[in-house]
């Protein structure tokens, strides 16, 4: 085994037992029908492939898809740290409802041409690759469900991909600098706005997709389970990587999260911990308001303990959850239907405005951001998984400079 690969053992050891579990829950051949049915079915937001497909099927796609980023990680020889951590559980995640193994390559080989054709390594293009498959369900949408004849409709989805990744880089780097790292999914904006760019496009010319929701429900105590022995795992790997020990834990606390903050490098296996912390508490978040388990919120669940590494720990997402789930009570929304809770969860990317500015303007950002991430889907036509990703960088846009216009001394109150 090599160096870099034993840097990546534990990883590999979580997306294993993703595979494990799925082996477990359904036989081997649902689960090769199963992929079959989730490459080549839209897989636009909401797509939860527990609901559209075996259930085994969903873990070990979302175990193939990690496990295929971790090998892609070790060929280039990428040290982990935080926000690798936090690239391969955004992947883990949305391969429940979104990634699969074929459609997120397209992307993925598209940075890779930007990177040759700016002469620069991939190595420096390969968080933007991973995170850049938020836009993966237009290569479904093109390849499979005939849009174009189905003798070229393959290739132009594939091309489509390619294109998408190629000018992904760029605008990911400018949008960094409108909301001031203050949006941790900032790969979403920068997605969001392609995504909003190809469906106005598609709509120009009498393309439009309908609305999707497919949503499982009844597993929770299997998934809970599973999902609490990830989450101790997590803490105990970190408990032996911070030798044996706690320590540094509530420092993380201390940080604002605002990008660039990565916990991996600056406190070690204390980021570990703080990610299976978090994972333990937004589970239980999702049952004690009601919700389901299931492909999208599992989804969400792992994008918070991805940041966990990279971002977020309890101190800065608790004020942003408290104004979302507020949003969800007052609103004319349900707080239990599906659209709200993954608003609930995905809020957090707004954690760093909690953590740089106080409780009451988190809580503020956490009810505007489900107030506007309701209605960003339909510029992108669900092309885009980050959605939160797009509505927290507009509600960042908007709120930074009108906090610190009402907080002139606000940098003498930053935590850092």
């Amino acid at each position: 085994m090599t160096k870099s690969l034993r840097l990546y053992y534990h990883l590999i050891f979580i997306f294993l037992l993703f595979i494990l579990f799925g082996l477990i829950i359904d036989r081997p051949h649902n689960i090769l029908k199963g992929l079959k049915e989730i490459i080549i079915n839209s897989d636009i937001l909401v797509t939860d492939y527990i609901a559209l497909t075996y259930r085994g099927a969903a873990f070990v796609n979302s175990g193939l898809t990690s496990l295929s980023c971790v090998f892609l990680l070790v060929v280039l020889k990428v040290k982990p740290n935080g926000s690798t951590l936090m690239a391969l559980f955004l992947m883990t995640g949305f391969s429940f409802f979104g990634k699969n193994i074929l459609n997120i390559w397209p992307l993925i080989f598209g940075v890779w041409l930007h990177a040759k054709y700016q002469r620069e390594p991939f190595l420096n293009y390969i968080l933007i690759a991973i995170l850049g498959t938020a836009l993966s369900p237009i290569v479904s949408q093109i390849a499979f469900t005939g849009i174009f004849p189905s003798q070229i409709s393959l290739f132009l989805g594939i091309i489509s991909g390619i294109i998408i990744g190629f000018i992904l880089p760029p605008l990911s780097a400018h949008c960094t600098k409108l909301h001031q790292g203050y949006n941790l999914y900032n790969i979403g904006l920068s997605a969001g706005l392609i995504g909003t760019l190809l469906m106005s496009i598609f709509r120009a010319f009498g393309i439009d997709f309908p609305k999707r929701l497919l949503w499982a429900s009844g597993n929770n105590l299997e998934f809970l389970m599973f999902l609490i022995t990830i989450f101790l795992l997590l803490i105990i790997i970190g408990f032996f990587k911070n030798n044996k020990s706690f320590k540094n834990t509530l420092k993380i606390t201390k940080h604002s999260g605002r990008l660039i903050t990565d916990y991996l490098i600056l406190y070690g296996g204390a980021a570990y911990i703080n990610m299976g912390i978090l994972g333990l508490f937004s589970t239980l978040l999702v049952l004690l308001i009601g919700g389901d388990l299931n492909g999208p919120t599992i989804g969400g669940i792992f994008t918070i303990v991805g940041f966990g590494a990279f971002g977020k720990h309890l101190k800065n997402i608790i004020p942003i959850l408290i104004g979302a789930i507020l949003c969800g009570i007052f609103s004319v929304w349900d707080i239990t239907s599906p659209q709200v809770i993954l608003a609930i969860l995905f809020s957090t990317t707004l954690a760093p405005i909690a953590g740089q500015y106080g409780f009451f303007y988190g809580v503020a950002a956490g009810f505007i951001h489900v107030c506007i991430v309701m209605n960003t889907a339909y510029l992108h036509g669900g092309l885009n998984l980050y959605n939160n990703g797009l509505a927290g960088g507009l509600v960042a846009i908007i709120l930074i400079p009108i906090i610190n216009s009402i907080r002139k001394d606000s940098s003498k109150h930053a935590i850092y």
